[in-house]
């Protein structure tokens, strides 16, 4: 019986960290336009604003003077991320609006070729 039961809470412990691991990240890509001045600034950027919590990923570009930041959806949004640019003296402005980073597959084929019906 000892041995039953400590088979079962060692099967939900492993099974909800397995859960956890998989969880489906919600990332999204948004374009923020902020006043670059040189490498230094970016360098600044990459340094406080990666370690935002929910920020996967961050591109400055000097030349057009953007900010492309990556960041998973369900840890923070984009009002939160422009208020981590006013923090350290960056305020940036929101280009586009956020885009998935994973766009879905449209299929080729139409409703004839895959036999689908058109509901009423």
């Amino acid at each position: 019986m000892k041995r039953y039961l400590f088979i079962v809470l060692l099967l939900s412990v492993f099974g909800f960290q397995y859960s956890a691991c998989f969880a489906k990240a919600n990332k999204q890509v948004v374009v923020l336009s902020c006043d670059l001045h040189c490498q230094g600034c970016c360098d600044k950027i990459m340094k406080n604003i990666a370690f935002e919590k929910g920020v996967k990923d961050i591109v400055c570009d000097l030349e057009t003077k953007t900010v492309t930041v990556t960041f998973d959806a369900n840890k923070t949004d984009v009002p939160t991320l422009l208020k981590a640019f006013e923090k350290i003296h960056k305020p940036a402005e929101v280009v586009s609006q956020p885009k998935s980073a994973v766009s879905p597959q449209k299929s080729d084929k139409t409703d004839a070729e895959t036999g689908a019906s058109t509901p009423y």
